[in-house]
Formats: structure tokens, sequence, C-alpha cells
């Protein structure tokens, strides 16, 4: 695993025992460390969208990785299911999306992995980039039947989580 696909992958691990901890309580979501959860993810969306995905797209000529367009719909799925209040029925929701989105990126021959392939000469400056990338700032939770409609859809578009 190279600099790129490690750092993000451990992202990845850092967002999931932050959410194990956030549920860790029977029938509870805490709500303190789900925020900092959504925060976290929200960022590491940004590290992908706004770093990782130019990138590789402008090094291989214009034409960007051919998961790009999937991985631009999940994240609008995943941003879409952080915008309710936090229930256990929809974490256990964004955790199916999740293991299938993160599964797309770091798996062998996964988008991490081309990330690492067709970025290495300019590993250490995108790893700089990566690390010093901004937080995300958060909106306040809304809840309500069109934000439920917005979700499904959003998942549909992804083509993840059938109805």
């Amino acid at each position: 695993m190279g600099a790129i696909a490690q750092f993000m992958a451990t992202d990845h691990r850092r967002l999931e025992a932050l959410l194990i901890r956030a549920t860790a309580v029977p029938d509870t979501v805490d709500p303190e460390l789900f925020e900092q959860f959504r925060a976290g993810l929200l960022r590491h969306i940004a590290l992908e969208e706004k770093v990782l995905l130019p990138a590789i797209r402008e090094a291989q000529g214009g034409s960007g990785h051919p998961m790009a367009g999937q991985l631009r719909l999940d994240h609008g799925a995943i941003a879409a299911m952080l915008v309710p209040t936090p229930t256990l029925a929809g974490i256990s929701r964004l955790r199916l999306l999740l293991e299938q989105h993160d599964e797309v990126e770091e798996r062998a021959g996964g988008v991490y992995e081309d990330c690492d392939s067709a970025l290495a000469p300019i590993a250490a400056e995108l790893l700089n980039r990566l690390k010093t990338y901004p937080n995300v700032r958060t909106a306040p939770h809304v809840d309500g039947p069109l934000v439920e409609r917005h979700i499904q859809e959003a998942l549909e578009r992804a083509g993840r989580l059938a109805p």
C-alpha cells in the first residue's frame, strides 16, 4: 500500500472507530461523538472530491478515474444521510453504504491504489495537502419526510441499497 492509500485507509479506520464509539452504548447515539464522525466524514469526502479526484484527472490528461462518477454519487448519498438527526436505523444504513464505498477505494486495484500509481511523482505534495486540508463546517441536522425522500433518491442514483 502506497502513502496515499495508507493515509486515506487510515482515515477510514479513524472514522469507523469514532462511529463505533458513538454507538457503543446500546440503543443510544452519542451526539458529540457522532458530530466528530460526521465532520470527519465530510472532510474525508472533501479530500477525495477536492484533492484526489482532480489530481488523478490531471495526471491522466483530463480523463479522470473510471470510478469517479460512482464515487461522486456515493458521496452525495453519504452526505444526504448525514443531514437528519442520527438514529440507530439511519446509522445502520449508512454503515452498509460506507462498507460498499470503502471497498471500491481500498481493494487491490481500487481507487486508492490507482492514486498511488498515477500520482507517485507528486505524492509528497498531495500528502501535505491532504494532511493540512481544513476542517469542514457542518450545518444543523434537518429532519422530515423531504429529507428522507432526498436520501432515498440519492441512494437510488448511486445504485446502492435498493429501497
